[in-house]
């Protein structure tokens, strides 16, 4: 039976996401999808582009709402910018955290293709809402630390249901977030 165009782009996706969970990104050709698809290298290039593109659109979703997480923290301060960053990253990390383990150890690298280059400006709004916008030390920390540890809870723990894992993490999260009062973004940005 023939596959159809979108059945096939669908499996070229499949076959990456496996591909990339199993042998990373740079460990993973367009001819290592081509054959556990059993298409050619060539079909592979008709759908996507390249290598980039492929993963490109396999991140799409997620990054289309971690930009919409990112939209909504403008103008929260304080306690609300924690409290929403924080219940809307673990959201996202639970969501796609087969995505997340995909680019496990290979973040930084990836960041550099131009695909990505603003998810590193979006992590620092998300690090900064998740301090609560404050210059304390000890909220940056925390922040920084709770970014790092639910990308990476998600990423060990896929096979956690999402109803076990979201409460265990929101919980984590208020343990680990110290309580900053509210103020309007330039009062924080004075003390």
């Amino acid at each position: 039976m023939r596959r159809t165009e979108p059945e096939t782009r669908g499996e070229i996706l499949a076959a990456a996401t496996r591909r990339f969970a199993a042998t990373g990104y740079r460990g993973t050709s367009l001819q290592d999808i081509a054959t556990e698809v059993g298409c050619s290298k060539a079909t592979v290039l008709y759908h996507f582009a390249n290598k980039e593109a492929l993963l490109t659109e396999l991140m799409a979703p997620a990054i289309a709402m971690l930009q919409s997480l990112d939209d909504s923290l403008v103008g929260l301060t304080g306690r609300a910018a924690q409290q929403t960053a924080a219940a809307g990253f673990i959201d996202l990390a639970v969501r796609f955290r087969r995505e997340i383990a995909v680019l496990r150890g290979e973040f930084p690298e990836l960041l550099q293709q131009p695909a990505f280059a603003h998810i590193q400006r979006i992590s620092e709004r998300m690090r900064d809402a998740l301090a609560g916008h404050s210059a304390q030390p000890g909220a940056r920390i925390a922040a920084l630390v709770l970014l790092a540890g639910i990308s990476e809870g998600c990423a060990e723990f896929v096979d956690v249901p999402d109803d076990e894992l979201r409460p265990a993490l929101l919980a984590l999260a208020g343990r680990a977030l110290e309580p900053v009062p509210d103020q309007s973004p330039t009062q924080d940005k004075e003390t």
